[in-house]
């Protein structure tokens, strides 16, 4: 894995994300964009997982916690969609604890509920894990 990688993945996430929302515009639930982002990933031929567990490991213990990924890209990239008026830093701590959970370098926070998805729509975050990947 590179940050090359990692960064022409999150382009296409994004395209894919951005062509649903021109599809559909801002408003509707979640629910809706979730399924639509499936199919048109499937279409790019991206590989993903949905609503996939992401696992709680604590103190040499696995813990039951129930907590649902809403897309895990190419097993390396989580996505977490929403669709409501403004992202919340609650949204942030989410998907980073996620990106921790899952030992995943780089993350995106997708919100279809805006106008311009690409200007107000999206975020991705890093961690440590992905500063220390090479160019390539």
């Amino acid at each position: 894995m590179t940050k090359k990688y990692f960064n022409e993945l999150t382009y296409s996430v994004v395209g894919a994300a951005i062509e649903v929302h021109k599809a559909l515009g801002p408003g509707l639930f979640e629910s809706v964009y979730h399924k639509c982002l499936k199919h048109e990933l499937f279409l790019r031929k991206i590989a993903f997982k949905s609503e996939m567990l992401v696992p709680v490991h604590y103190k040499g213990i696995d813990i039951e916690a129930e907590l649902r990924c809403d897309l895990f890209v190419e097993n390396c990239l989580p996505i977490e969609l929403k669709s409501v008026e403004g992202i919340l830093p609650i949204h942030q701590a989410q998907l980073m604890t996620y990106m921790k959970l899952l030992n995943a370098p780089k993350g995106i926070l997708i919100n279809f509920n805006c106008v311009n998805l690409f200007k107000d729509g999206q975020r991705t975050f890093v961690t440590e894990l992905f500063r220390a990947l090479p160019e390539g």
